[in-house]
């Protein structure tokens, strides 16, 4: 069933005050801090001494003059938030009152309030197996209020995930540093792992990137509740399944956890900080766990 106008209106301004003071209650004035190397530019290079962050070694330099040198950086005054929004036909799944859909969008709302109210700027990228939609970074209340509207009501081309996509384009459309949330359930196409890594590996190079998971309690372990019809969202191809069967649910349950060791390792391979929200969990104390850590 779609959406009116009025609708998507209406629960436009739910989430705005669930919302907005999420933000206020998840960062309580450390937005800033929260982030390694956020609003920070380039500055000069000079030797690596001893406590310094191996992570900012210029290895071109240190070729060049054969002894280790790293990069400076200064702050900015004016920050950069990036969205890398999934929306693709598996974020509709949803066991318990809410949806992926519904985690995403107000996770995202909460990520762009929190940009609005330090005065600084927030962009979107919407992907599917493409990029879909790409809303350039603004500041303030009005744009991040069209940045919700669009992840109510937005409606993709296509049904699967390709998550190299928007990793590439951001790379290549960003090129000052950001700091970029990637919000899916990282259900990625298959044979995407290799094009993932390599995509991961330079956005990672020049962006601050945090991952975060959003899953759903059946995508985990299967209910015995007899033989049921399953289909793939993103794949349309249907399957019937004999839940009563001890083994399909245990093969069930190790396929879901050796995926997310999978998804896990990727995103540790390339220091890319992550968090994880359930559909009938709390992903505000994954949020402030998150920063915490940070």
């Amino acid at each position: 069933m779609q959406e009116n106008e009025n609708d998507i209106l209406r629960r436009v301004r739910k989430i705005e005050i669930k919302t907005r003071g999420l933000s206020s209650e998840i960062f309580a004035g450390k937005y800033h801090t929260a982030f390694r190397g956020r609003g920070m530019s380039f500055s000069e290079v000079r030797e690596y001494r001893a406590g310094d962050d191996v992570r900012d070694i210029d290895w071109n330099v240190t070729a060049r003059s054969r002894k280790p040198h790293i990069k400076i950086y200064e702050e900015e005054r004016e920050l950069t938030m990036m969205l890398l929004v999934d929306v693709s036909a598996s974020r509709t799944f949803g066991s318990t009152e809410r949806t992926k859909k519904n985690i995403i969008t107000e996770i995202a709302a909460v990520l762009a309030f929190s940009a609005a109210q330090n005065n600084d700027k927030v962009g979107c990228i919407f992907f599917s197996d493409r990029v879909e939609k790409f809303i350039p970074p603004k500041k303030g209340r009005s744009h991040v209020l069209t940045i919700i509207r669009e992840l109510v009501g937005f409606r993709p081309q296509a049904t699967g995930t390709r998550l190299s996509e928007p990793v590439r384009f951001l790379t290549n459309v960003n090129k000052k540093r950001c700091t970029t949330f990637i919000l899916s359930d990282f259900l990625d196409a298959p044979h995407d792992d290799e094009a993932l890594e390599d995509a991961l590996k330079i956005a990672r190079s020049r962006h601050d990137l945090v991952g975060i998971r959003v899953w759903d309690p059946r995508e985990a372990e299967l209910p015995d509740v007899g033989i049921v019809e399953m289909q793939d969202a993103e794949t349309g191809r249907k399957v019937w399944v004999d839940t009563s069967s001890r083994a399909v649910r245990d093969h069930y349950a190790e396929t879901w956890r050796r995926r997310s060791a999978e998804i896990e390792a990727t995103l540790r391979r390339n220091r890319i900080d992550a968090a994880t929200a359930s559909t009938d969990g709390d992903y505000v104390a994954e949020l402030i766990k998150l920063f915490k850590q940070r």
